[in-house]
């Protein structure tokens, strides 16, 4: 079974949730307290149960996504690494990595390309660094990871993965080191061609 290195939350979504989470909160607890003032003026009994019921729900779904800030990672392996996020599990094998590069977010998504929510929500990520996953090819769909992911994990059409995190060197080091490492213990195609050779029966 390979060992599995530590999680690399991404702070794309860690961003998102905590820029929400307190807003939803602080909605749920209005609407309880709103429920509470029905109550007081003896106004029919469906009307504060209805509004104290969807401030539950929402105070609920705020706790649950305060409880999967960090559940979005990356998460290295011995011959693969894998990505996760709310939408999408998906491993992919270092063989697919041509090489990983290092790059400012604001150099990879300027601020005049990125408009409405986006930008709004990329400005105080983007003196961050990001890593830069150069791939031979998508390992699944590319119409289908662009689905289910961010849009600021694509630069533009060519495969890659765009993996922005805190410990941005310590992700780059991992995968640069299993990267080469699988690259040493994998036999290359004349290797495995002069073996074959060799089993061979002379005439």
């Amino acid at each position: 079974m390979s060992t599995a290195s530590k999680r690399y939350p991404l702070i794309l979504y860690t961003h998102t949730i905590n820029r929400w989470w307190p807003e939803l909160a602080a909605l749920g607890l209005a609407l309880f307290g709103l429920a509470w003032a029905i109550y007081l003026w003896h106004m029919e009994t469906w009307r504060w149960l209805t509004i104290a019921n969807l401030g539950g729900v929402i105070l609920i779904f705020a706790m649950l996504l305060y409880g999967f800030r960090n559940f979005a990672h990356i998460q290295l392996f011995a011959h693969h690494f894998r990505l996760v996020t709310p939408f999408l599990r998906l491993n992919v094998s270092y063989q697919r990595v041509r090489r990983t590069t290092t790059v400012l977010m604001y150099s990879i998504f300027p601020p005049r390309s990125v408009s409405g929510w986006g930008r709004e929500l990329l400005e105080p990520l983007s003196s961050k660094t990001a890593v830069v996953l150069d791939l031979n090819g998508f390992p699944v769909s590319p119409l289908l990871l662009r689905l289910l992911l961010s849009p600021f994990f694509f630069k533009d059409k060519t495969p890659h993965i765009v993996l922005l995190v805190e410990d941005w060197m310590g992700l780059n080091t991992d995968l640069e080191s299993h990267r080469l490492s699988l690259q040493k213990t994998t036999p290359t195609s004349s290797v495995l061609d002069q073996s074959i050779l060799n089993r061979l029966p002379y005439k």
